[in-house]
């Protein structure tokens, strides 16, 4: 049943431009949350390029440092997330704290992050996919062949009804878990590999350092902590789909700062083993060699290998090929839900905030999405992007940069909502919504800030290409273009303006009329 706040009345059925309720629990959306971040994935893809070319054998030191900021600021978030829960998260939540012109920035920044993480994830999902076909079955086919499957099934996954997708993702997820502890614990119950289990790998303080040059001898050139910390923090991206998929859950207000902790900590602690455990049981020097060669996947294949036996190395090589997939499908589905939360609003065409009568899923939107996938990565195709170090590894540093400025503007959007709109003032504290936002967001800008500084190094040397130097500008100008459109709104059209950030569940299962936007307050 739906209330509109400002007149009071109920409706019996739900209305055109609202989701299914009701549709996932707390499992379910930390299904969601978890297989967007991709453990398998993350391990596989990101942890060489942590090793390799960032702070060597300390990368799951990056992990731990990742976890701390990213609680930190949980902690500011879920306390916006227990009174405001909207399709479009950053989105709304920054234009509830810092106002419409900013909200409607970082929802700009998070649409831009999300839409391009998902042709990110189809480019690992095709190299993994070909290196699968080729091993195993002596089948070589044009790596956009396996992306063009993949983003159409997403989108026929992503066209019905969410509980679905989260049915697959729960699967595929148990299993990318299970794959990669068994690996861990075999590892662990041996004791490591060549130097033993290496605790020192675990020190925070060492997150900060840089690969050295020519490391124990094994002719690998110097690597950069703040690429190690980016990648850490690439890993986590996506946990804001715990409020993203508030509007579906069947009681946002409980379910959303639960998931959200569970996640970022449970995530955090999980990738931390992991890394260190394969770093362990291939020993130091193998681990940089591994990362920074021709077969950086080793880094994990080599430890399942070794420790738990081929069957392993054959299950891993095609879970790795799902967990992406599963990556792939619940970034989609978040990205879906931005543009989907921007047409509701009014602000993009109102079609695109069409859900199905059916399925009640945003159907519009997802296609939208699948279409605007298929033509990045085919024209990445068309250019001879590689999959891996180009299009992947490029399109997470844009997109990684745009949600840690995304949730940074939310950090101090929380100071402003509970301290200087003073809305809530029985959730707002001193550590709460003052200390946890300031560390959280202090810490987010300087990750961006190392990235920044290295950012030739972080592209392979790329950086004087035009793309490349394009980068931290298109960042800005992604963010700074809508504030002066929003600003242009307020003058021009009134009207459109006050739909940004609009449109918000009153409380779990009741939502404003997208027709009338109104400001409500939980």
């Amino acid at each position: 049943m739906t209330t509109d706040s400002s007149t009071g009345s109920t409706e019996s059925a739900p209305k055109q431009g609202e989701l299914r309720r009701d549709a996932i629990g707390l499992v379910g959306v930390l299904f969601f949350v978890v297989a967007f971040s991709a453990p398998i994935t993350a391990m596989t893809g990101n942890t060489p390029l942590s090793v390799g070319y960032g702070n060597g054998i300390y990368a799951p030191a990056g992990f731990i440092v990742a976890c701390v900021i990213l609680t930190i600021f949980s902690v500011a978030y879920v306390a916006m997330a227990k009174h405001i829960t909207a399709a479009g998260a950053f989105y709304t939540f920054v234009s509830r704290g810092m106002g419409k012109p900013v909200g409607l920035g970082a929802g700009s920044l998070s649409t831009a992050a999300y839409v391009s993480i998902e042709a990110a994830l189809i480019g690992i999902f095709s190299v993994f996919t070909d290196g699968l076909m080729v091993s195993r079955f002596d089948v070589s086919l044009p790596w956009i062949v396996y992306g063009i499957i993949g983003i159409l099934l997403i989108g026929i996954l992503s066209y019905r009804d969410i509980s679905l997708a989260a049915r697959v993702l729960g699967v595929v997820l148990i299993i990318e878990i299970a794959l990669l502890s068994i690996m861990a614990f075999a590892i662990l119950f041996q004791g490591g590999g060549p130097d033993g289990l290496m605790w020192e790998s675990l020190n925070p303080m060492k997150a900060f350092t840089s690969l050295p040059e020519d490391f124990m001898g094994t002719g690998v050139a110097a690597g950069v902590a703040g690429i190690g910390l980016l990648f850490a923090f690439w890993s986590w991206v996506g946990f804001e789909a715990t409020a993203i998929f508030g509007e579906e859950s069947k009681d946002p207000k409980k379910i959303v700062p639960r998931a959200t902790m569970i996640a970022v900590i449970g995530i955090g602690v999980f990738y931390a083993f992991i890394a260190w455990m394969a770093i362990a049981g291939n020993g130091a020097a193998e681990s940089v060699t591994l990362s920074a060669g021709a077969t950086p996947f080793e880094l994990l294949y080599t430890p399942m290998r070794d420790y738990v036996g081929e069957w392993g190395v054959v299950a891993f090589e095609f879970f790795v090929v799902g967990g992406s997939f599963a990556c792939a499908l619940a970034i989609h589905n978040s990205a879906t839900r931005y543009i989907f939360a921007f047409g509701r609003d009014g602000l993009l065409p109102k079609a695109l905030g069409r859900s199905h009568p059916k399925y009640q899923s945003p159907y519009i939107a997802s296609t939208v999405q699948t279409v605007v996938t298929l033509v990045i990565v085919g024209g990445c195709y068309v250019a001879g992007v590689d999959p891996y170090l180009g299009l992947y590894t490029v399109l997470a540093i844009f997109a990684t940069v745009c949600l840690l400025c995304a949730q940074t503007l939310t950090a101090i959007s929380c100071i402003w909502y509970f301290h200087v709109k003073k809305m809530h003032p029985e959730t707002a504290n001193v550590f709460r919504t003052i200390l946890a936002p300031i560390i959280g967001g202090l810490g987010m800008i300087y990750v961006v800030y190392l990235v920044l500084v290295n950012i030739d190094f972080a592209t392979a040397g790329q950086g004087d290409s035009p793309v490349i130097k394009a980068l931290p500008w298109a960042v800005v100008v992604v963010f700074v273009l809508p504030v002066v459109v929003s600003l242009w709104w307020k003058k021009s059209k009134p009207d459109l303006y006050e739909r940004i950030g609009s449109t918000v569940f009153v409380h779990a299962g009741l939502s404003t009329d997208i027709d009338e936007p109104t400001i409500h307050r939980s």
